[in-house]
Formats: C-alpha cells, structure tokens, sequence
C-alpha cells in the first residue's frame, strides 16, 4: 500500500507541471475540426459550408470540390474532429486515450466517459472528471476460489499537451482481498502526419513494495477510413510480449482484434485479445 501511495502522490506533485503546461498548449498540427455534412439519402462529406441561401447551401469539401445541395435534403451538419492522411479526411479514433490496453498521453476530455470489455471478461470505465484528469474503475467477471472479487482504480493526470505532444502520469491499482498490486507509470504519446507513437514506462508494485520496472513501446497507423493498425510491446524481468493488430471504429464504438505472443525464459506462447470500447 505504501507504493499505491507514493504513486498517487506523484499525480499531486505533478499539478504544478499542469499548471506551467495549460497556457502554452497548441492544437495538434494533424488533428482539424471540420463540418459534416449529412445528406437524408445517407452521403456524407466533409469540409466547410462556403455559402447559403434560405434554400439551399454551397459546402467545400476538404478535397476542394464545391458540393450545392437543397436544404430539404440536409439531415444535419455537424463538427467533428478528424486528420487529412493522403488528401482523404479521416475521422479521429474514439478510442484514442488507449492502445489494445496501454493507455497513451491523450486525455479523456471531461464529461466524456468510455464504457470497455477487455476480451469479454474484463468491465471497465474511465470519465473524464476536467480536460487533463480522468478516474476509472474496472473489475473481472470471474471470482476466485475464496470469493474475494477484485477490483481496480486508475486515476490519470495529463501533465502536457501540444502540438501533438502528450504526456501523462497515471496509477493503476488493484485490490484483491490482503493483496494489493498496480503499476505506477508515465507515458507520452508523439502523434505524425500518418499516426502516432508511444513511449511508457513504469513500476510494477504489490503489497510488499516495488517489483519489477516495465518498460513499453507502441504505435498506431491508419489503414483506411475506419481502420488503424495498433502494436504495443512490453519487457519486464526476462519477459517480452509483442502484439499487433487492427482497430476497427465508427463515430463512438472502438472494436480490438490484436494477437499478442510472449516470449520468457522458459516458453512462447500467443493469445488473442478481443476488445470493445464505447465513448459517450
């Protein structure tokens, strides 16, 4: 317990970086805000609304092509966040405060809250309490032998941001019966003009102190409009574990298909992780 506090205290301490970083943050130069233009039949452009009339509305589509429609055929025009990748807009990932599992240096902006399943066993949810500080907690829905359920927190304070730059602080704690475990970790997210990297690092601890350091590398790319390749890769203590796969989203629903293999002294193996995200 005494590591889960030294942890936490470390988020506290790092409140004075917050308030040094918040006025000097700049927008990330790859992510935009742009229109969406939905049509009743079901098209969707992005870009900007250039003109209007009290019938109809020209919109400039991001690869620069002027759209003229009837207003009788709009269902709706909203903002939404995205990045232009080899002249086609994408929309941004839900999802984007997480790897498959590790979470990178982008923040939950507050009011938002992501509901997730890891690999159909694991519950979870995470809510973004200001714009650099988000809580969670999560339990499994298996139970050991005596009955004890575990369950964990996972405080997360973003201690800069800009220019595509993250860096964030973050603990994540588990009580399970007498035992107590978690990871104290920082991580810091680089985003590029084809996807972002991630660099974390960390201290795994349990009731009797300090255990072991952990170091992670990860990355993301995007495939298509709707797809991203995603890979995190950890080493601790003589073991390494690789994973790498796809993430497929819409507007609000994130979906994980990632094959992970380990690699320790005495064996290799692979699993499959299969996860499910939801931001609301």
């Amino acid at each position: 317990m005494n590591s889960f506090i030294v942890a936490t205290a470390l988020l506290f301490l790092a409140g004075p970086t917050l308030a040094l970083a918040s006025p000097g943050d700049k927008p990330s130069p790859y992510v935009q805000t742009v229109d969406e233009l939905l049509l009743k039949d079901g098209s969707r452009v992005y870009g900007r609304i250039e003109s209007e009339s009290e019938t109809e509305v020209v919109f400039r589509t991001t690869s620069g092509a002027a759209v003229t429609t009837p207003k009788t055929r709009i269902a709706s025009v909203r903002p939404v966040l995205g990045r232009m990748i080899r002249g086609e807009f994408r929309p941004e990932d839900p999802n984007s405060t997480r790897l498959a599992f590790a979470p990178t240096g982008r923040a939950l902006p507050r009011g938002q809250t992501y509901l997730g399943v890891y690999s159909a066993l694991v519950p979870f949810l995470q809510v973004g309490i200001t714009d650099r500080f988000s809580a969670g907690i999560g339990t499994p829905l298996v139970f050991t032998d005596d009955g004890d359920r575990a369950f964990w927190v996972s405080p997360k304070l973003q201690v800069y941001a800009g220019n595509g730059n993250y860096a964030s602080v973050g603990v994540l704690h588990v009580f399970a019966g007498d035992e107590n475990l978690g990871i104290g970790y920082g991580v810091f997210t680089k985003e590029t003009s084809g996807g972002a990297f991630t660099l974390g690092a960390g201290a795994a601890y349990s009731s009797h102190g300090v255990q072991s350091a952990v170091v992670m590398v990860g990355g993301e790319a995007p495939v298509r409009r709707n797809i991203k390749w995603i890979t995190e890769n950890y080493a601790w203590d003589g073991t390494v574990v690789s994973s790498g796969g796809f993430r497929f989203f819409g507007e609000r629903l994130a979906a994980d298909l990632v094959l992970a293999i380990a690699f320790t002294d005495s064996s290799t193996f692979a699993f499959p992780v299969v996860n499910f995200v939801y931001r609301f």
